[in-house]
């Protein structure tokens, strides 16, 4: 009967905990094991490949998608759309660039949106 009661204790007390693997020493090891640990590289990867996918975005819509609309619209050149206001030596608002901005950044949220959808389904969150 002792002999049990020594292996329920056993069996109840917490195993302590393993040793922790030895800190690296130098400074270039410490830097290889904090880009391995925060997943720096891969951070730098994406916030990299993000911005280039922004500039290839960015040239779809300005290259091919709004000329679309310049082409139907007399004169052409709706961004340079300006409403002027009489007041004192006059105000000038550019409602043609600002629409066209917000245009610019609704058809890159969704190519973004479209992007993030995709690779959510294969797994590359």
């Amino acid at each position: 009967m002792l002999e049990e009661l020594r292996k329920i204790r056993e069996a109840v007390t917490p195993k302590p905990a393993p040793p922790a693997p030895p800190s690296p020493k130098g400074l270039w090891a410490e830097f290889k094991d904090f880009l391995g640990k925060a997943g720096v590289l891969g951070l730098a990867i994406g916030f990299i490949m993000g911005t280039y996918i922004g500039k290839v975005v960015s040239a779809l819509v300005q290259d091919l998608i709004m000329p679309i609309p310049g082409a139907m619209i007399p004169g052409g050149d709706w961004r340079k759309a300006v409403v002027s206001l009489p007041v004192g030596a006059g105000m000038n608002f550019a409602v043609g660039d600002f629409v066209g901005v917000i245009i610019d950044f609704l058809i890159v949220a969704a190519v973004i949106f479209v992007i993030a959808k995709y690779a959510g389904k294969m797994g590359l969150k």
